[in-house]
């Protein structure tokens, strides 16, 4: 089993996130607080991720956050986490997110969330790091990326012994233990010639 300290969290920034996203968001956060596991998220006190943050927090639990410097300067820094770093650039950002973190998980969210979770993906594939990636796939949310994914493998853009980097539960719970038992495939030729 893989010992997870922290967990980086991607998740949606927008105020219009529907009450089961925000209720799933506040379960993650309660959950891993509880767990005695470290939060690591975009450092925002808004949407979703403020959600984790603020519950991870009232669960007693270590949350970091990282954040851009304009981002910053525009008033949307959670001020209540546990240590804040601000910095220049939403490469750094995402670089730094991900070296703080044990695993990774992408809870609902739009082209931002997306972005971060196939990058962290991507490092995962080319064993760039060795971390898992889980999708929290609240009320079907993820359903259709799930599917698409899975086309992308039958198509042959996804090596069969990559189909299953993204872990896909509905369930905090569950995605955490699917997490801590995670198996990162490592490949020593990427391309062969015909």
């Amino acid at each position: 089993m893989r010992h997870v300290r922290r967990v980086c969290i991607y998740s949606g920034s927008s105020n219009a996130d529907g009450p089961r996203y925000r209720a799933a968001a506040r379960t993650m956060g309660t959950l891993l607080a509880s767990a005695g596991i470290g939060v690591v998220f975009g450092g925002g006190r808004v949407g979703l991720m403020g959600e984790v943050a603020d519950a991870a927090l009232a669960a007693g639990g270590v949350v970091i956050g990282v954040i851009t410097q304009n981002l910053q300067e525009l008033e949307l820094g959670h001020a209540g986490c546990t240590e804040l770093f601000v910095v220049e650039s939403m490469h750094a950002r995402k670089l730094m997110m991900a070296q703080l973190s044990d695993a990774l998980i992408a809870l609902p969210g739009g082209f931002g969330t997306m972005e971060e979770m196939f990058e962290a993906t991507t490092w995962t594939q080319l064993n760039i790091h060795e971390k898992p990636v889980g999708i929290l796939n609240v009320d079907g949310f993820y359903d259709a990326l799930l599917a698409w994914i899975a086309h992308a493998r039958r198509e042959g853009f996804i090596k069969d012994i990559h189909g299953k980097l993204l872990t896909a539960h509905a369930e905090p719970v569950e995605l955490l233990r699917a997490l801590s038992g995670a198996d990162i495939p490592r490949i020593e030729t990427w391309i062969q010639d015909p």
